[in-house]
């Protein structure tokens, strides 16, 4: 028996709604979360459209939706399978890490606008002190996310190394 039919459907089920509404909760639209939750708990990390609508007891148009969105941000691929011409999505691989890494790059790109802001406004002002208390902020979050994604690659090399052990 293989660890994928050893599997609790309905408890799958639940997780990928209850994991979802959480990624919805952050911001992520509801639709395209619950297929992220989805592709994450298939082994292959891949799935066709048929297979998420499927799945999630949705509406091939609001797959193609979904999708759109998920590939657009960069945190789902869409590839064919050769032969077929039905497109397979799939999760990409390192995602939480390529999705920290933009948002450390947008850090870089708030700060320098926020200067212009606080340029234009004059820094003794009450808004200039207010966005360079914002811009103080996210220059601080750039610097301190930096180092935390240069920790977790160590982290998650040394915890590849002790999963193959």
């Amino acid at each position: 028996m293989t660890r994928a039919t050893q599997r609790d459907t309905q408890a799958v089920s639940q997780f990928v709604e209850r994991f979802g509404g959480i990624l919805a909760d952050t911001g992520v639209p509801r639709m395209p979360a619950r297929i992220l939750a989805a592709l994450m708990t298939t082994d292959s990390g891949r799935l066709t459209s048929a297979e998420i609508a499927d799945l999630l007891q949705i509406s091939p148009a609001a797959v193609s939706g979904a999708v759109r969105y998920l590939t657009t941000v960069q945190i789902v691929s869409r590839e064919r399978e050769p032969g077929s011409r039905r497109d397979v999505y799939r999760m990409r691989d390192n995602v939480w890490y390529e999705a920290t890494f933009r948002k450390d790059q947008m850090l870089g790109m708030i700060d320098e606008v926020l200067g212009e802001g606080v340029d234009a406004l004059g820094p003794e002002t009450d808004a200039g002190v207010r966005l360079d208390e914002t811009r103080e902020f996210f220059r601080f979050c750039h610097a301190e996310l930096g180092s935390m994604l240069d920790r977790w690659r160590a982290h998650r090399e040394k915890w590849l190394k002790n999963r193959e052990a």
